[in-house]
């Protein structure tokens, strides 16, 4: 009797136990709901269905034929979008307000377009690939140098970007791997028999990691002859893969605004400030996906076709971290004259009590390993009592730097680099510092607003993130010497 009813008790016990949890769980998803449907209400350019964007079904099969959906993609956004927003005054922020310091349409060239810079006789074709919720301006300063020295250019608008932010609820990252495709094949036939680089910025480098890896694989796909990573995207947390789920809810309960994991105001005439659910999960599968394609060109013996990979990377990364990199990337990859450069901290600026982890924790291991297949570039002060910079290069085989170059020094103020910041030159009229020229419209480059926390929808430290590269020059040089082009 004793053991029937302390049995009938734990049964009892594990049910209040199992409704008490199930309770707290519906308490907290409604809580959760509650705070993500009180946030600001969407606007025009957060639900403009604009269906005129590429995806992989788009049934295009050429490059001009992309350039012709984009046209009526943009003149889709002028109807459903700038026509239905107030023209405000001209001081006005308002990417969307035609005439406003954010309007893309202030600059001569609407660089939020994929652009296409010729040449008669190229000596290499170029793709340009840009970051997640970015557009084609980022790479344009790149892009304009590497025509400059004679390769033929192509800045792609990835799908889903370059419109308006609702463009990203719905695109899949096998609709911006097709595009890249498409542009590949296009720079291929123009250049002939000339050599073809990639170069990918954030998610641009998961791109184009994801496309050197499938044409090994896929002999229909033309080959490159090198790949170029800034800031790339290669591991993200795996909480980005359950993002997904509170859009399918905020669909379930008819709440659009669950679709969105942040809504800003657009001031940013060439990136977004609101950032769909559905763009974090993207980057989650296409990077679990590289992870994939590594491992099977590994087990079939093919990943040793990779043709060479030059990465460049601030030690110190609030998106992707440069141990990621390392791990999910360099690691894996056979000795092919691949090189990572990492951009150290400004030693000089004395915030060694004030960082959360030291960066030479992830670089100084690197340095040690005997096992490394690729070269290692450290850019960082050129001893503790300097701000001039040097970029120390280390061949695996080597124990201390064979290479010493010497950059310029770290701007007053600056402590290290940032995520958004590698593509970007000091100059640049939109991005830049102080030195930059006058912008046509905003310049968000510069930008030390202050006042009392809380009151801006923008928060301080998006406002204070660095987003242009005193070190621009030597990324342009190693990036021009990488591909034949110095």
């Amino acid at each position: 009797m004793l053991s029937t009813y302390l049995a009938a008790r734990a049964t009892w016990l594990t049910r209040m136990l199992a409704a008490w949890l199930a309770g707290c769980l519906v308490v907290g998803l409604a809580v959760f709901v509650y705070l993500l449907d009180s946030r600001p209400d969407l606007s025009v350019w957060h639900l403009a269905d604009l269906d005129e964007e590429f995806t992989r079904d788009s049934g295009i099969a050429e490059f001009g034929q992309y350039l012709a959906l984009e046209d009526r993609l943009f003149a889709q956004l002028d109807k459903l979008v700038y026509d239905e927003v107030p023209v405000g005054p001209e001081h006005a922020i308002n990417r969307y307000s035609r005439g406003s310091l954010a309007d893309p349409g202030r600059w001569p060239v609407n660089w939020n377009r994929s652009f296409e810079l010729g040449r008669e006789q190229p000596q290499a074709g170029v793709v340009l690939l840009h970051g997640l919720s970015d557009s084609p301006y980022s790479m344009r300063a790149l892009g304009q140098s590497m025509h400059r020295s004679g390769a033929m250019v192509l800045g792609l608008r990835i799908p889903g970007h370059g419109a308006a932010p609702s463009g990203l609820v719905e695109t899949r990252w096998q609709d911006m791997a097709a595009a890249v495709r498409l542009a590949v094949r296009h720079v291929s036939e123009v250049v002939g028999a000339r050599p073809v680089y990639l170069v990918g910025y954030s998610n641009g480098g998961a791109l184009a990691v994801e496309y050197a890896l499938a044409a090994l694989d896929d002999s229909s796909l033309p080959a490159v002859s090198g790949v170029v990573l800034l800031s790339p995207e290669i591991g993200v947390s795996r909480v980005a893969g359950l993002a997904v789920w509170q859009a399918r809810l905020g669909h379930l309960l008819g709440m659009e605004k669950l679709a969105w994991n942040v809504i800003l105001p657009e001031y940013d005439p060439y990136k977004y400030g609101s950032f769909a659910v559905n763009a974090g999960d993207l980057a989650y599968r296409i990077t679990a996906h590289i992870q994939k394609q590594l491992g099977a060109l590994q087990a079939t013996g093919k990943l040793g076709g990779l043709p060479p990979i030059l990465a460049l990377q601030s030690s110190v990364d609030a998106t992707v971290t440069a141990s990621a990199l390392v791990t999910n990337l360099f690691d894996r990859l056979p000795a092919a004259g691949h090189e990572l450069v990492l951009f150290d901290i400004n030693r000089r600026a004395e915030v060694g009590l004030l960082l959360r982890e030291d960066p030479r924790t992830v670089f100084e291991p690197l340095l040690n390993r005997s096992d490394r297949s690729f070269d290692i570039t450290i850019v960082t002060n050129e001893n503790a009592e300097s701000n001039r910079v040097v970029a120390h290069t280390t061949l695996p085989t080597e124990d201390a730097a064979s290479r010493i170059t010497a950059l310029s020094e770290w701007p007053p103020g600056i402590y290290s680099l940032s995520h958004v910041a590698l593509p970007f030159s000091p100059v640049d009229p939109v991005y830049g510092g102080p030195a930059a020229p006058a912008s046509p419209g905003i310049e968000l480059g510069d930008l030390a607003p202050r006042g009392e926390r809380g009151v801006l929808q923008v928060s301080g430290t998006d406002l204070l993130r660095l987003r242009w590269n005193p070190f621009y020059d030597y990324v342009e040089a190693r990036v021009l010497e990488f591909t034949g082009l110095l």
